[in-house]
């Protein structure tokens, strides 16, 4: 009989002597968890023991902890990252402004009508620029938010790419440049967005412009179930630029630092494509760059 109570005391008190452990461990981890919420910490969530779901409960709590560092991560480097494009942008801005200015006053102190058209044109083409470098920023921070939804259609490369072609054929013809145009007569569609696409191959065809020598070349053609566009040109300084770089925002070579270029052009092309489902690479082959994307084939 003695033994049997005994034995019953001491169950009793070990299950008060567990409770009591589980019990301290519930708010050790609860001390951890308001620390962890107050400090930035890498720290995860200890404990003595594993049972009674302690462990369970600590394993899930670690890996929720885990997740929202990753996301605070993520966040601060877009964070930053906006915040280096408007303070690269703002940069850029600052000189077609100046330069505002100072034909403003230019054009108020001339008399010559002749001189005062001179003036008119420069300051329509400034304002011009920074309208450009406004909307590539607007772009750019639109693209880099991870709510937003490119609407994809069926869309028709061949005919998207003849309209951007001939929509250039003027300018290329005013600065002496002959383009070496090849698009294949089967029509290759796929799922994109028609101003996204124009969008990619203006960026990439300015961006030819910018640093282009005196000749363009533009190929489509089809490989499989896959469309294969290739856009390049000649540059002065290949050496200069560096094809593992030109996507990332703000990425210039000198030719076109002394133009009105955001540097945001090739790495909005890069953020559009990824967004149809395709993929862009850049290289430099001889004197030549070339910007070449693949977008598979619709099929349904």
């Amino acid at each position: 009989m003695y033994i049997i109570i005994g034995i019953l005391v001491g169950l009793i008190l070990a299950q008060f002597f567990i409770l009591w452990k589980f019990q301290r461990q519930v708010k050790d981890i609860c001390r951890q968890l308001a620390f962890l919420i107050k400090n930035d910490s890498n720290m995860l969530i200890s404990r003595e023991f594993d049972f009674g779901g302690i462990g369970w409960l600590a394993d899930i709590l670690n890996e929720f902890l885990k997740v929202r560092k990753k996301e605070r991560v993520e966040y601060l480097g877009k964070e930053k990252m906006i915040a280096d494009t408007y303070t690269n942008l703002s940069h850029d801005i600052r000189t077609p402004l100046t330069s505002l200015d100072g034909y403003f006053q230019l054009l108020e102190a001339s008399s010559d009508e002749e001189t005062r058209k001179r003036y008119l044109k420069i300051i329509q083409e400034r304002i011009q620029s920074l309208k450009e470098m406004l909307e590539e920023l607007f772009t750019f921070t639109k693209l880099k938010n991870d709510s937003y939804q490119l609407e994809l259609t069926k869309c028709c490369m061949n005919r998207i790419l003849k309209e951007i072609v001939f929509s250039y054929y003027d300018e290329w013809m005013r600065i002496g440049i002959t383009p070496n145009i090849s698009i294949t007569e089967e029509l290759l569609y796929l799922n994109g967005n028609v101003q996204g696409l124009r969008r990619v191959i203006q960026n990439i065809i300015k961006n030819g412009l910018d640093h282009g020598k005196s000749k363009i070349k533009i190929v489509l053609t089809r490989a499989a179930d896959h469309m294969v566009l290739k856009i390049s040109n000649q540059v002065l300084h290949p050496e200069e630029i560096d094809a593992s770089q030109v996507f990332e925002r703000f990425y210039k070579a000198d030719a076109a630092r002394n133009r009105t270029s955001t540097g945001l052009g090739l790495s909005i092309a890069r953020e559009l494509v990824l967004r149809m489902g395709g993929e862009i690479r850049a290289d430099i082959i001889k004197d030549e760059f070339e910007v070449k994307i693949c977008f598979p084939i619709w099929s349904k």
